[in-house]
């Protein structure tokens, strides 16, 4: 508690309608019962004790007091009353998004079009609080008509399922709310993430290096290039763009739009990227890279990174990065990996052979959130640097946070290493499930999702209608489907027009229905073609049945 001020009468209570109040008057504390106090204070009792300036300084104090207890949660200040909200919260959460957001047999969402939405969720932000029943009534409706991605039937993103160790570890990483950059407001995660990041090291390749959680794969791509313009032009820190000469950075027409706007954020423009072609399963050429670095050259930039992908968003295609490397190494140019999407492959012995030869890679930005799901946000980068260039590259010794001399090793102060400041704890859920599930048991989800990928494939091709637009090496199963008005019709000069206009429409009678989700694209000269993940660790093949019929169901009039 506190005293009310500076001057000689003061209010000492906390934030509510206190039983008692402590009043200091004259030099001295006293506690009342609180109706006593407020009669004294206000007109009531030894008048001619409170007439005196400090009774209005008081007065004025007490009504702001009593505006507060009615403006703030009852909750404040009272333990059991917390603890009942976040219980009744819990309950909710549990019975919404858990049981009914992962049961095949409730919708994937609630489609609502957004003017009636914004009634249904009553999103108007008032100047008095509500009650608690309205609360839990606002946590219901959020929860009700937001999509449901652990749900069975959601296939629309890189992300899907709900892991129950990992979102234990989310759930406690909220309720501790610190920030991930000094060891000692967050000494147990700083060594949780260098363990997570040492692990995830040892399954690229590397005995050695360095790393950071970044918030998204897209950050993890920026920094890598920051870093390696920094490693080859380390006066650019301070002196900016006017050091640098023309720079060329080199990448798949497949790549992760995260390069093009990384080299657009950092100045470098989006010239500077030269796009290399990839062959017909979405894979990077790697004669057209050693092409198109010596047409940079001669034009007068100077190349100074390759991004390589593993695991293409939209065709899910494993660059070729023995090859890669080798063009590399010839040239002194970076190489950084995207492996996003098709990081977590390097945890199954039978698949792992889809990124051989990323052990030779300088960087490697990895998102366990997606495939492996432990939830957003999880996004790795990996360095097999050793001579600490993260912190060399983004530190600015900020001396109210990272003072050199600290009771304990500095160098557990890893804030120094990322753009951000404040920066929230992404390790603990994926360590949790790790630690649940164990290199094998993670293994086997891996393992899992390709059998599955592999059955909707074969499945396909028992069925009228559904047309692969390749034979998948990963979990993205890209197909068209065929309506029954448009069979046998290829050669017809409209035929892939009116084919673009299938998914679309599909797309939204499945979501406005609720049976499920799933991402279509147009992709170079193809027309709209749908793209299903097979990610979620809960998918089974009864799943993967539905999925095919309901889309003939949903197709057959068209």
């Amino acid at each position: 508690m506190d005293e009310g001020g500076g001057d000689p009468l003061g209010l000492l209570c906390p934030v509510g309608w206190p039983e008692k109040l402590a009043v200091y008057r004259g030099g001295q504390t006293r506690v009342e019962e609180s109706s006593r106090a407020i009669a004294g204070c206000f007109g009531g009792g030894q008048k001619r004790d409170w007439q005196c300036p400090h009774v209005r300084v008081l007065r004025v104090r007490l009504k702001i007091l009593m505006a507060d207890s009615e403006a703030l949660s009852s909750h404040a200040g009272d333990p059991v009353a917390v603890e009942a909200l976040l219980q009744a919260v819990f309950g909710i959460v549990v019975d919404e998004a858990i049981q009914k957001g992962t049961n095949a047999s409730e919708k994937v969402c609630e489609w609502k079009e957004p003017e009636e939405l914004k009634q249904l969720l009553d999103l108007e932000l008032r100047s008095q609080g509500e009650s608690q029943e309205k609360i839990l009534e606002h946590c219901r409706a959020v929860i009700h008509y937001s999509v449901k991605t652990g749900h069975p039937r959601f296939f629309n993103q890189l992300f899907s399922g709900l892991d129950p160790h990992a979102l234990a570890g989310r759930i406690i990483t909220e309720s501790l709310n610190t920030s991930q950059y000094t060891y000692e407001i967050a000494p147990v995660f700083v060594l949780m993430e260098e363990e997570v990041l040492s692990k995830l090291r040892a399954l690229v390749g590397w005995s050695s290096g360095d790393g950071i959680f970044c918030p998204g794969g897209s950050i993890s791509n920026m920094y890598a290039v920051n870093l390696a313009r920094y490693q080859r032009y380390p006066d650019c820190k301070q002196r900016g763009l006017r050091t640098l000469p023309p720079l060329a950075l080199f990448t798949s027409k497949e790549c992760h739009y995260s390069i093009q706007k990384g080299a657009a954020f950092l100045g470098l423009g989006t010239d500077s990227v030269r796009v290399v072609k990839a062959d017909e399963r979405g894979r990077m050429v790697p004669e057209d890279l050693e092409r198109q670095i010596s047409m940079a050259e001669a034009e007068g930039a100077v190349p100074f990174l390759v991004s390589a992908t593993s695991g293409t968003t939209v065709l899910g295609a494993f660059d070729p990065l023995e090859a890669i490397a080798d063009v590399c190494q010839r040239h002194g140019l970076w190489l950084h990996v995207d492996a996003a999407w098709g990081g977590s492959v390097l945890l199954s012995q039978t698949h792992r052979h889809l990124l051989d030869g990323i052990q030779r890679a300088d960087s490697v930005a990895w998102n366990p959130h997606k495939l492996l799901a432990a939830g957003l946000q999880c996004s790795a980068l990996l360095l097999q640097d050793t001579s600490n260039l993260l912190k060399r590259c983004h530190g600015s010794q900020a001396s109210y946070l990272f003072q050199q001399d600290k009771f304990y090793d500095v160098e557990l102060d890893t804030g120094d290493k990322v753009v951000q400041c404040g920066r929230r704890v992404d390790c603990l859920k994926l360590w949790l499930m790790w630690k649940a599930q164990g290199s094998q048991g993670l293994e086997r989800r891996i393992d899992q999702a390709f059998a599955l990928a592999r059955y909707l494939v074969e499945e396909m091709k028992k069925r009228e209608g559904f047309e692969l637009v390749m034979e998948p090496e990963f979990v993205n199963v890209c197909f068209w489907f065929v309506p029954p008005s448009l069979r046998g019709k290829q050669d017809s000069p409209d035929y892939h027009k009116r084919l673009s206009k299938v998914a679309p429409v599909l797309k939204e009678r499945m979501v406005k229905e609720g049976s499920m989700m799933i991402g279509y694209q147009p992709h170079g000269t193809r027309a709209n073609f749908f793209r299903v993940v097979v990610a979620n660790p809960a998918l089974t093949c009864a799943d993967i049945d539905f999925l095919l019929n309901e889309l003939e169901r949903l197709g057959q009039d068209l």
